[in-house]
């Protein structure tokens, strides 16, 4: 089976927007510095990257369905251009309520991506920039991982419930995260080993 790295989108792939905004076209999607590098270091690693993201601004009637699958193909296809692989993008449409099995921190999509894509979620991650992120991770049975806004502390806060004390790894960028994964994998950044051979 493949080991695959899940990435939530803003905040990890391109600039979050600002609150109660939403990305709905591609000229607005910033991607953030080191996310090409950080991808590719995991597609010569042998993991496979799929993107997983709330996107309720569907429901919200902002973007239609098939807007929001073509911007996601414009950034998979941008990425591919500069050496970085997307292998599939997961996205819910769905508003708060009525509660769903796909919206994070449900494990929905994450489930879905396995099924569909032979992956062992037990060796896999999750990367993403809030505790629903790690929380839908932590529910698949994957590994996590919490970036940290820029500035924050790296330090875990004390006690449990917080998406720091429970993520199996706090990093302040992707290019960090990635680089600690792939050590607790064996795997030296800039080798060209292909399969992480993760126990």
């Amino acid at each position: 089976m493949n080991s695959a790295v899940f990435l939530d989108r803003d905040g990890v792939i391109n600039r979050k927007p600002a609150e109660g905004r939403y990305v709905t076209s591609w000229e607005e999607m910033e991607l953030l510095p080191g996310v090409v590098e950080s991808i590719a270091l995991l597609n010569q690693a042998g993991f496979c990257v799929i993107v997983i993201t709330n996107q309720r601004c569907v429901a919200k009637g902002l973007i239609t369905a098939a807007d929001l699958e073509e911007m996601h193909r414009q950034m998979s296809e941008a990425l591919a251009r500069s050496g970085a692989t997307v292998e599939g993008v997961y996205y819910c449409p769905h508003d708060l309520t009525p509660p769903c099995q796909c919206r994070k921190p449900a494990p929905g999509m994450l489930f879905d991506a396995a099924r569909s894509r032979g992956i062992d979620l037990r060796s896999s991650w999750m990367i993403g920039d809030s505790d629903i992120d790690v929380e839908a991770g932590r529910r698949a049975g994957c590994k996590t991982v919490l970036l940290l806004e820029t500035g924050a502390a790296i330090e875990p806060p004390e006690g449990q419930g917080t998406a720091a004390g429970s993520a199996d790894i706090v990093a302040s960028s992707l290019h960090e995260a990635v680089r600690q994964i792939l050590y607790r994998v064996g795997v030296a950044v800039g080798s060209s080993t292909a399969d992480p051979a993760i126990k």
